[in-house]
């Protein structure tokens, strides 16, 4: 929904609290910062932390969100999960692993293609690397291309992160013999063509 201010989300996180109470037994109440500034958000949460035994953040946009928690996460002694990142990356990684075991094919040995680096696609990416996704065999396409080592537009640390040597500059030619298929940017991007180029 973009940017839509804290307000409008709030029957959003109220819906989260609805979720750590019925499926965890957690009670929750919700906190709606009207501070688009990283650090006044840090500085917020980290204020009223004794308060809480863990800290769920949400729809921050990338790549703040990667400062902020990282920021949240050495300040504080409690947890702190950002949804937007690690709740996907559960979810995602679990139907990959799924899928593998389905097909028949090995994790290191599949080549993975991401459509979107921000949040999601960030911390999903992560997580198949550390399930055992071979570097080189992950490529990340954002707006502006295949993310490649050297590319400079459109790039911060935790896309660099990603930059591998390819020739490769388009979704279409990232997908060419790719086994997975992960899009987590927007709709209709992935053309029956390009579906048909990837490996059985």
């Amino acid at each position: 929904l973009g940017n839509i201010g804290p307000l409008a989300a709030k029957p959003v996180m109220e819906g989260k609290g609805v979720l750590f109470q019925r499926f965890a037994g957690i009670d929750v109440f919700d906190l709606e910062l009207d501070a688009p500034d990283p650090d006044r958000i840090i500085d917020v949460v980290a204020a009223l932390a004794p308060t809480f035994g863990g800290i769920n953040l949400e729809d921050i946009k990338a790549p703040e969100c990667f400062y902020v928690e990282e920021q949240l996460r050495a300040r504080l002694d409690i947890p702190v999960f950002h949804d937007d990142q690690h709740g996907t990356a559960i979810i995602s990684s679990a139907a990959l692993l799924n899928a593998l075991d389905l097909v028949g094919k090995r994790i290191e040995d599949v080549k993975v293609v991401f459509s979107g680096a921000g949040a999601a696609g960030i911390a999903c990416a992560r997580m198949y690397l550390d399930l055992g996704v071979r570097p080189e065999h992950l490529l990340m396409v954002d707006t502006a291309g295949v993310i490649f080592r050297g590319r400079t537009a459109h790039m911060n640390p935790y896309k660099e992160r990603f930059a591998v040597e390819t020739d490769r500059r388009t979704l279409a030619d990232a997908v060419r013999d790719a086994d997975v298929f992960a899009g987590v940017s927007t709709r209709d991007v992935l053309t029956p063509e390009m579906l048909m180029s990837m490996a059985p």
